[in-house]
């Protein structure tokens, strides 16, 4: 009987023991923050979106994320709620990074920080009303890209750029590919940019029409790997595969597979983790009243067949 009560005892402790445990390793909630970024739908920002749940979690805050799908109008109304509702803080990746400064406007007059990450807002004075704004060096992305290009191309030949003209990052992308190739005295020459929104569909679209229009053209550099992806599938489509040398941006699972099946040449390497943690540590030092870079970029690194041949995170299908 001793026995018998000496076991109850000991397991009542341990749930007693488990419960302080939970209630003290847990948090207090201690407010909201808003984010909201072009579109959920895409792989990159669901990641960082997952992540900085996990991370403001750790500090007490709730992550309410939100997708603009790609409509500068929807993403104002979610900004305009984010006010209405006195969220402690707004993470921001603009659809449009013009537009998006009438939401960041609004965010400061009610005294709501605002953090943007991966593109930054064009609006001059919007752009002077955010905290800090977190994301890759997409313009020395760029010049890796150039550079891949150069080396790929054997420097001679004509090339196309699939391009996103509204959206800063691949503004800076397509500016760090043009300067490299300019600082390099390269004999490539650009026939044509055009825009294939980002996405798989319409980059294979505007790429269809590039090769009827340059049938010569000798590569394509493209701002991210879905578009990337939805060049190559026109490419090959036209049976120019060993003509044409594609480049991509990102280094996405998708990306990192493509390279190496030998259908990018290169995808240079964003690295969203450390964006997604970065932005979160930016609003945490922001409150505890810390002085914040007004940009903290992150370097890119090119990503070629041999780093994709034993990376573990494309076997994983990871960033």
């Amino acid at each position: 009987m001793r026995q018998k009560s000496g076991t109850a005892k000991l397991i009542l402790c341990i749930i007693l023991l488990g419960l302080l445990w939970s209630c003290t390793s847990k948090p207090k909630f201690k407010g909201k923050i808003g984010m909201t970024c072009m579109d959920l739908t895409n792989p990159f920002f669901k990641l960082i979106a997952n992540l900085m749940e996990e991370e403001a979690a750790k500090y007490g805050y709730e992550i309410v994320a939100l997708s603009g799908d790609q409509d500068p109008a929807k993403q104002n109304n979610q900004l305009s709620d984010f006010v209405a509702q006195s969220y402690d803080a707004i993470f921001l990746n603009p659809v449009d990074s013009k537009s998006a400064g009438e939401g960041v406007k609004k965010a400061y007059a009610a005294g709501i920080p605002v953090f943007t990450f991966d593109v930054q807002v064009t609006d001059e004075e919007a752009n002077k009303l955010i905290i800090s704004h977190i994301g890759s060096d997409n313009y020395q992305g760029g010049w890796l890209a150039g550079e891949s290009m150069m080396k790929a191309t054997g420097d001679k030949g004509k090339i196309a750029i699939v391009n996103l003209p509204e959206v800063t990052s691949c503004i800076l992308r397509v500016d760090g590919f043009k300067d490299y190739l300019k600082e390099h005295n390269s004999s490539l020459q650009i026939v044509t940019e055009l825009s294939g929104k980002g996405n798989r569909n319409d980059a294979y679209a505007v790429t269809t029409d590039i090769l009827q229009a340059h049938p010569a053209i000798v590569g394509i550099f493209a701002i991210n790997d879905p578009s990337a992806l939805g060049a190559y599938a026109a490419v090959k489509k036209a049976n120019k595969l060993d003509q044409i040398t594609l480049v991509g941006f990102d280094a996405s699972p998708a990306g990192k597979q493509a390279v190496f099946e030998k259908k990018l040449y290169d995808s240079p390497q964003q690295f969203p983790r450390k964006m997604a943690k970065g932005t979160v540590e930016a609003f945490i030092k922001y409150l505890e009243g810390e002085d914040l870079p007004k940009n903290n970029f992150i370097r890119c690194a090119h990503y070629y067949y041999d780093d994709s041949v034993s990376d573990p995170s494309r076997v994983k299908e990871q960033w």
